[in-house]
């Protein structure tokens, strides 16, 4: 299958279930979602992995269910349909989403186990690769991407207070992401190459968190 878009009902979708996040909604609407979301998402994803997934991984679809064991927010079902290209959570991602506010894309470390952070902040500290981390990430800010993360609001122990890459020390995730509101783009073949282009812009990024960082070597909890 040949993506050529987001389905015409896609947002819709979306629009409906942030009314009606119940599974009475699902149920009369779920052909929509496989139509109109599911099956352009896996359309996508199919079309980016053999450029993306090099190193990287298989594609997947995220599953649409929240996991809400221990949620305060019982609401069964996500809110946008996310689709993603990685080798192991933290250790550089390329992601991708629809849901009711468009189309969103990221890339980076956007879960770091204690190991990968350990190995993130020995990159930053270093005065070769430590750097290289902030140049990509001014040039991607410079081209509109918006830079996000978990961070400390104090410095991490064992970094000076003078540390000149201190703000990036900081972090304990890092992860750049750019979105486009609904527009008949959305809903085109040029959905792909507006996606392909974004990964592209942070391919660097991803690539400096795979090197640098890895996939964790912890055991799954």
């Amino acid at each position: 299958m040949v993506f050529s878009g987001f389905g015409e009902y896609a947002v819709d979708f979306y629009d409906g279930l942030v009314v009606d996040n119940s599974k009475t909604y699902w149920d009369a609407n779920v052909d929509t979602y496989r139509r109109d979301v599911r099956a352009p998402m896996e359309a996508l994803l199919a079309e980016l992995e053999p450029e993306f997934g090099k190193d990287f991984g298989s594609a997947k679809v995220f599953r649409p269910y929240r996991d809400v064991r221990f949620a305060k927010d019982k609401t069964p079902y996500k809110t946008h349909c996310g689709g993603v290209i990685e080798q192991g959570r933290g250790g550089g991602a390329y992601y991708v989403e629809v849901g009711p506010d468009g189309v969103r894309v990221g890339g980076g470390c956007f879960h770091l186990a204690s190991d990968q952070l350990a190995r993130f902040r020995d990159a930053v500290a270093s005065d070769v690769h430590g750097p290289a981390l902030d140049r990509l990430v001014a040039s991607l800010r410079r081209k509109g991407w918006e830079i996000k993360g978990d961070r400390l609001k104090t410095k991490p122990r064992g970094f000076a207070e003078d540390h000149p890459r201190l703000d990036l020390l900081r972090h304990r995730s890092l992860y750049a992401v750019r979105a486009w509101e609904p527009d008949d783009v959305l809903h085109e073949r040029a959905c792909f190459d507006r996606v392909r282009a974004a990964w592209r812009q942070v391919r660097p990024f991803n690539e400096w968190a795979r090197d640098h960082v890895g996939a964790s070597e912890l055991p799954r909890r």
